[in-house]
């Protein structure tokens, strides 16, 4: 499967992109945890009578294909928009802005799973007003990773691109296309196996190649970006940028606000949708493995020195593309801390994962293309039909 933004969805012009367009099987989910337990399925923990959440529509109109929301950390209380098109575009009080913050659609290869899938401000946007983006080159497809600057106002950026880091994709799908700053200060960026099926390259699993990878790379010294000293193949002629490998299509990660956590998302082939705790220097078994499971063989598949996922689901009951999130650190929802809120683009369902115990914590009918973040920790849906809806604690007003 392909999700990131449709892999396996017919109702919209995407998936062999990272939403999924096919056959959805109708069988019971089962994730399982590893932690440091010998593995073991189990069902989705039967969920309360009411988990207390809810969605509070803050944008239904007047977006083209959201993908992602952010925040600048500037303390401005705005949120940011991303639109696979080619636009940012700001929420500021609850209103959304007709001028976009940045618009570099002309420069974008938009369909599928191509787009401008990705933005990460700098720590220090507040002072310096760097920002990044992730988006597939109109002319070839390319994965471009560049950089843009603030302009005075802060509601503007200028046009004037500086790119960073240039990555080649072979095929039409598998962008990944997350990029975020991780608690030492360096840009991490998710990079999906370089598309078709199968992996037939086997990118994910070649140290030589950027493709089916976590990078980080130092955009603070030595332009275009340095290498961190840290990462698992500094010292190689090839893959310095590497921070862990063995990835599918990751679609969305995310950093724990309280310990740094880095979890992501990886969209499965035809039947296991995973969620992976990441450390620096691990493999993380695709094409090996699809979720717990051997893939390339089939069976007998050599498991050693592959890190497996913290929790797996079936493509069932209308699941098909896992869209990855965040673990819950705001204040207004205090029985939900420290719990990873996730979801699947094909079902619409928010799903919640703490320790080995899964709940469906609501189900929509959203197409949800990612979740975000904002500086007090709240959490955020992002509808790629065009929604942004904040989630909310039910028993109380809003």
């Amino acid at each position: 499967m392909n999700h990131p933004i449709q892999e396996n969805l017919r109702l919209l012009p995407l998936r062999n992109t990272p939403f999924p367009p096919m056959v959805m099987p109708k069988i019971a989910l089962i994730l399982l945890s590893i932690l440091a337990l010998p593995l073991t399925a189990f069902s989705f923990a039967t969920p309360p009578p009411s988990t207390g959440m809810t969605l509070i529509p803050l944008v239904t109109q007047d977006l083209e294909q959201p993908v992602l929301l952010t925040h600048a950390g500037d303390h401005r209380q705005r949120l940011f928009i991303v639109e696979q098109a080619g636009r940012i575009r700001i929420l500021e009080q609850g209103r959304l802005l007709p001028t976009p913050f940045l618009d570099i659609s002309g420069r974008v290869n938009v369909g599928g799973e191509r787009g401008l899938l990705g933005v990460a401000f700098h720590p220090h946007f507040l002072k310096n007003g760097r920002m990044f983006v992730n988006y597939s080159r109109k002319n070839d497809g390319a994965t471009v990773i560049s950089e843009f600057q603030a302009s005075g106002v802060m509601n503007e950026v200028t046009s004037i691109e500086r790119i960073i880091l240039v990555i080649l994709q072979p095929y039409g799908n598998h962008n990944g296309g997350m990029i975020a700053f991780g608690p030492d200060g360096f840009l991490y960026i998710a990079t999906g196996d370089g598309g078709a099926g199968g992996d037939p390259e086997d990118r994910g699993q070649n140290q030589n190649e950027l493709l089916g990878k976590i990078l980080r790379i130092d955009i603070d010294h030595k332009p275009p970006y340095a290498i961190p000293e840290t990462n698992p193949f500094a010292t190689k002629q090839h893959g310095q940028e590497i921070f862990a490998w063995g990835f599918r299509n990751p679609w969305r990660f995310s950093f724990d606000k309280t310990n740094g956590n880095l979890w992501v998302a990886d969209v499965g082939q035809n039947q296991w949708e995973e969620i992976d705790r990441v450390e620096r220097g691990k493999n993380y078994g695709w094409r090996i493995m699809e979720g717990l499971h051997c893939f390339k063989p089939s069976n007998g598949c050599d498991r050693d020195g592959i890190s497996l996922p913290i929790a797996e689901y079936a493509h069932e009951s209308g699941r098909c593309s896992i869209t990855g999130g965040y673990v819950y650190r705001g204040q207004h929802m205090p029985h939900l801390q420290g719990t990873y809120i996730f979801g699947d683009y094909c079902s619409g369902e928010i799903m919640g994962l703490v320790g080995t115990r899964v709940t469906v914590l609501l189900s929509t009918r959203l197409h949800i293309s990612s979740f975000g973040e904002d500086e007090a920790g709240e959490l955020y849906v992002v509808d790629h039909g065009g929604g942004i809806y904040r989630i909310a604690d039910s028993t109380l007003p809003n």
